[in-house]
């Protein structure tokens, strides 16, 4: 009998793709990465009572320092940088599936499975295995946030999800009567539950003082509670009116000034990219029209990559308004994740 480590978060997700995976005949070996402050969480306990359900081994593995010390690290000095950063990105690649992968590798498991919405199919046009967005909405694919693992993981990874909706997991958590069928889905950040604002202002504290709007020219237009606060592309929130709509164009951490602007000044057709890392070849995707999503709720957008003096940069077919620096811009070809990075 083949083993397989799952992540489990005591959501539903997580608790039908163990129970499927048992279903199938493999030995299944349930684990939850706690990355809070509270040892007994109502998290850790949903997936303990769910695994107990189920009959499988269920072990919790405390992350909180390397949390700490990539996550939220990451996200704090991202926002100090004028940034907007994207945190579970970073946390699937550099600590969780790292972690898990490493349980697997203990329990002498062959396979590591998650609930994400998303799948591993092998690409004929490119020659080997890569994740596949979702075969449902926009909404529920989870293959964004996956883009930067390494084809030898892709390999060793399941998603039992791959052609079930929401609904349908549900469904089936009901029939087994697990108590979490109609558990909520998290949302928003996880390690900040009162809003990232709350948790920037808790965490950054001395470092925020108020500074000044400016427009493009440096005319002041007034008064903002500190440059870290705010984002690329925002509108609400501001404290200001004017005459107009007006949106955030720039964030200036040298002078903590934030430059307000219209919402045409925000379109671009061309980005560059940093921390890059593709699954396929570059030389194979230079010359296709990718599909490219600049942000996770982004259906994207169309346009090729290209390389000048080792800087690479994607040249959109037609401008769009939605590059905030920071975030990582994912591409596919054909429904595939072949490569993606932070914008610069």
């Amino acid at each position: 009998m083949k083993k397989v480590v799952i992540g489990m978060s005591g959501g539903v997700d997580s608790s039908v793709s163990a129970y499927l995976l048992k279903e199938q005949g493999y030995e299944v070996i349930g684990v939850t990465l706690n990355q809070h402050l509270e040892e007994n969480s109502k998290d850790i306990e949903d997936a303990k009572k769910v695994c107990n359900k189920l009959e499988i081994i269920h072990e919790v593995v405390n992350i909180r320092k390397d949390f700490e010390n990539i996550v939220i690290k990451y996200f704090l000095d991202g926002y100090k940088s004028g940034k907007t950063p994207s945190p579970c990105v970073i946390c699937d690649d550099e600590i969780k599936f790292k972690i898990l992968f490493d349980i697997a590798d203990k329990y002498k498991a062959e396979y590591v499975a998650t609930g994400h919405y998303t799948s591993v199919e092998y690409s004929e046009i490119f020659s080997k295995y890569l994740l596949l967005k979702s075969v449902h909405s926009i909404i529920k694919d989870q293959s964004y946030m996956l883009y930067r693992l390494s084809p030898n993981k892709l390999e060793r990874l399941i998603f039992p999800l791959k052609y079930y909706t929401k609904q349908e997991i549900r469904e089936i958590a009901l029939k087994l009567g697990l108590e979490i069928y109609n558990k909520k889905d998290s949302q928003g950040i996880c390690f900040a539950k009162e809003g990232y604002k709350e948790f920037l202002k808790e965490n950054l504290k001395d470092e925020i003082v108020r500074g000044n709007y400016v427009d493009k020219d440096g005319n002041i237009l007034g008064e903002h509670e500190g440059y870290q606060l705010y984002t690329i592309g925002q509108r609400r929130g501001l404290g200001i009116n004017l005459s107009k709509p007006i949106f955030i164009t720039e964030i200036k951490p040298q002078t903590n000034e934030i430059v307000l602007g219209e919402f045409s000044e925000l379109f671009t057709n061309k980005v560059e990219l940093i921390n890059y890392k593709f699954s396929v070849e570059y030389e194979k995707l230079e010359n296709l029209e990718l599909l490219a999503r600049p942000r996770f709720s982004s259906t994207g957008f169309f346009g090729k990559l290209m390389k000048n003096k080792n800087k690479i940069y994607f040249k959109y077919n037609e401008e769009n308004a939605h590059n905030a620096k920071g975030q990582h811009i994912v591409f596919f070809y054909d429904g595939f994740v072949v490569g993606g990075g932070e914008i610069k």
